[in-house]
């Protein structure tokens, strides 16, 4: 776009010119006077075919000839230099959903987030932080620009995300979650429908403004639902009750310098870990990681509460979930031992 900028003001400066031109030389002609040569000059740049002022001679139909052929000329470069900017628009906007459709058709276990609004940049900028793959399903324009503008490097499928096939074009059958957050709940509920059909194995999280629409989210297929309304006031109350305790979960969740993290770990079928009591994989000792919390998985005749601070005699099973609490090479470390 600066070359068209760049082009447009050399036309601008050419039209200047010939406007000068042409009103200094009616000005050599006797009787024309300024307003009479602006006005002459300017309706033969245009080709309008008004009627001459004043009768010209030859001298002055040589000058009408060379400003119409010039006004003609500037004319068509600018038409043509429209033309091609328009194109060029279209054509980047084409190569770059090319682009972006090539990157998201490798993607694996990513996520894709419905909505880029204010709700959705954050997730966006979450996933950003954590390092993670992720797929952005907006409609509108000016958002998609805002968001590509604060993530260059952003994937997005510009598209309905209600729509099965947008849901599709973001890999829904490869992803491991999806954050549905459009503006109305009965979008999130109609993504939530299509995305537990397209993929019965995806986790879901919804939002939800109202709240007589949270069991009806669950309904149609969402793991999780979110309420700014319910969680914003357990969290204003949890400020006034616990503000060091908040503070902390802020810290240990979210800041960037702080060398701690929480972070959970999933133990593999056939994993090392399985059928282990903490004791035997002495994970404090051989990583320096604090057990903070444990549950066991969603198999049949299986305890799925969490147990906090579990001890040492807690035995591992596969599909357990481990929430620890160190650094990161240190979760590096479990993350990679607890692989098969």
């Amino acid at each position: 776009m600066s070359s068209f900028w760049r082009r447009s003001a050399l036309m601008a400066l050419g039209g200047l010119a010939l406007l000068l031109i042409g009103t200094v030389g009616f000005l050599l002609i006797p009787e024309y006077t300024l307003s009479d040569s602006i006005y002459m000059t300017v309706i033969t740049l245009t080709a309008v075919g008004y009627q001459e002022v004043h009768p010209l001679q030859t001298g002055g139909r040589i000058l009408a000839g060379f400003l119409l052929l010039g006004g003609i000329t500037l004319m068509g470069v600018w038409f043509a230099l429209l033309t091609s900017a328009l194109v060029e628009m279209d054509l980047a906007h084409v190569f770059l959903t090319r682009r972006t459709m090539k990157k998201i058709e490798t993607l694996k276990n990513h996520y894709i987030v419905c909505g880029a609004g204010r709700t959705g940049r954050q997730v966006a900028r979450e996933l950003q932080a954590a390092g993670k793959e992720y797929v952005v399903i907006e409609r509108e324009g000016d958002r998609t620009e805002a968001l590509r503008a604060e993530i260059p490097d952003v994937l997005v499928v510009e598209a309905d995300a209600t729509r099965d096939e947008s849901l599709i074009d973001a890999r829904i059958g490869t992803a491991a979650g999806l954050v549905t957050c459009l503006s109305a709940d009965t979008d999130n509920l109609f993504v939530c429908l299509s995305a537990r059909d397209l993929q019965p194995g995806l986790t879901i999280v919804a939002r939800a403004y109202n709240e007589q629409t949270l069991q009806k989210l669950y309904v149609a297929g969402a793991d999780h639902v979110v309420s700014p309304n319910l969680t914003g006031g357990m969290r204003m109350a949890a400020m006034l009750l616990q503000p060091e305790v908040v503070s902390f979960l802020d810290v240990a969740t979210r800041s960037q310098e702080l060398d701690l993290r929480l972070e959970e770990v999933r133990v593999p079928a056939g994993s090392p870990f399985e059928s282990q009591t903490l004791a035997e994989v002495r994970i404090p000792s051989k990583t320096g990681l604090i057990v903070i919390a444990a549950r066991h998985g969603d198999a049949p005749g299986r305890e799925g509460e969490w147990v906090y601070n579990p001890g040492p005699d807690h035995r591992i099973e596969a599909g357990d979930v481990l929430i620890v609490m160190g650094r990161e090479e240190q979760i590096d470390l479990l993350t990679r031992s607890v692989q098969v």
